[in-house]
């Protein structure tokens, strides 16, 4: 059985796949195909960096997240890392670093994470979305990583990047 596409939306959409199994039998499963996405740590100083208070439908929760939003078709992660960070936070930044990529939930999601470190920002106003509501706050390192580790911050890419840099600082 060949993907079936069995749902479009505008950033994504559904596919109904036919996975193989070890034993020769084969399984249908819904998959969801993303085109990918770009997430950013704001370094502000070696002391401080910026999270977004984000909320989101899904969970029906405000978040503490780092920017982040997905590719355009065809445009390359770190043109998109750019275009998220002036809109999310207002900031432009002098240096980038790409950190990693990774999956966020690949046992549903074929998204593909690319995570930027920014650093030597400049601020800037915010130019959001219609449907966004996002406010930037400068946190202090410390207590950005005492949120990581206590359950304060509970999205996946934030976690992966305070955790990311923690360790390229020690290094």
């Amino acid at each position: 059985m060949p993907r079936e596409i069995v749902f479009r939306a505008k950033k994504f959409q559904v596919a109904l796949d036919a996975t193989p199994l070890p034993d020769g039998r084969t399984v249908a499963r819904h998959v969801v195909l993303h085109p990918g996405a770009v997430a950013i740590l704001p370094v502000l100083d070696a002391d401080h960096v910026c999270l977004l208070r984000n909320f989101r439908p899904a969970v029906g929760e405000e978040l503490w997240e780092i920017p982040a939003g997905t590719l355009e078709p065809g445009e390359p992660p770190d043109e998109a890392a750019v275009r998220e960070l002036a809109e999310e936070t207002g900031y432009h930044a002098a240096r980038w670093r790409k950190l990693r990529e990774f999956y966020p939930s690949p046992g549903l999601l074929s998204e593909r994470m690319y995570l930027y470190a920014a650093e030597g920002l400049t601020p800037g106003p915010q130019r959001l979305e219609a449907d966004e509501h996002i406010e930037p706050k400068v946190v202090p390192w410390n207590e950005a990583m005492a949120w990581a580790l206590d359950g304060t911050i509970r999205d996946a890419k934030t976690l992966v990047a305070l955790l990311t840099w923690e360790r390229l600082k020690k290094v």
